[in-house]
């Protein structure tokens, strides 16, 4: 039976991925810091594992990993989601404190998770798997205004996806990276009250089936990048 973790599998873009794999019969790991809501999510699926846990500890991200390595026996996947918008406003006005905690969520987090994935990719038998980062559209241009330290952490797991990709060849280890535009999250929402508008979103299932058509591949073939957002989203073609 094959196997994937998801991180911030408690809501959103993460919760509907992990009902999408917990259906299809894969041994899902579902990693947030609520446990109630990861219960809620895993609605009594016997092939879903409850990891409760702060990504951005270190030693609780070890932990978790291992929990799930030795209920499910290996790794085939990883879905590194866990992220937050972050502050909001013009770059005087941004707290060090919450430029930090952007920055350690949306970056030192999903290095930590990748890290403990590598590993366990490298060293289980058969060697190998797959890490998908979620980057966003922030990844190549602000999706707003005022959105300093979002921006830099997406930008930022671009590059972790590129040497993730190049350090993992040696090991059978893919990765690639899913930038989502405007799926109806609550992420999605809290950015659409900070602008005053309503945003052109489409219905966060087909994420779901983006990142299922990304881990379902042999680990010969990799998406490197995909791009994935509402069709009447203003990107191609805005400024």
């Amino acid at each position: 039976m094959k196997s994937i973790i998801i991180t911030g599998a408690s809501s959103g873009i993460g919760a509907a991925t992990a009902q999408r794999f917990l259906s299809e019969g894969w041994i899902v790991g579902l990693v947030a810091r609520r446990q109630p809501a990861l219960i809620e999510v895993a609605n009594g699926a016997q092939n879903a594992v409850v990891l409760p846990c702060d990504v951005t500890d270190e030693a609780q991200v070890k932990r978790a990993f291992g929990q799930f390595v030795d209920r499910a026996g290996h790794l085939n996947s990883l879905f590194n989601n866990a992220g937050q918008f972050g502050p909001s406003g013009s770059l005087d006005e941004i707290e060090l404190t919450d430029w930090r905690a952007t920055i350690d969520l949306n970056v030192t987090a999903m290095f930590l998770c990748a890290k403990s994935a590598f590993g366990q990719m490298r060293h289980q038998s058969p060697q190998g798997g797959r890490i998908i980062n979620n980057g966003s559209l922030s990844a190549h241009a602000p999706r707003t205004p005022f959105s300093a330290a979002y921006t830099t952490s997406k930008h930022a797991i671009s590059g972790l996806t590129k040497t993730i990709t190049m350090d993992g060849r040696p090991f059978d280890i893919a990765c690639g990276q899913i930038d989502i535009g405007n799926a109806a999250t609550p992420l999605v929402r809290s950015i659409s009250e900070s602008e005053g508008d309503t945003p052109m979103t489409m219905d966060v299932s087909h994420c779901a089936d983006a990142v299922w058509q990304m881990a379902n591949l042999p680990l010969s073939a990799n998406v490197q990048s995909m791009t994935i957002m509402a069709t009447k989203m203003p990107f191609v073609g805005r400024g």
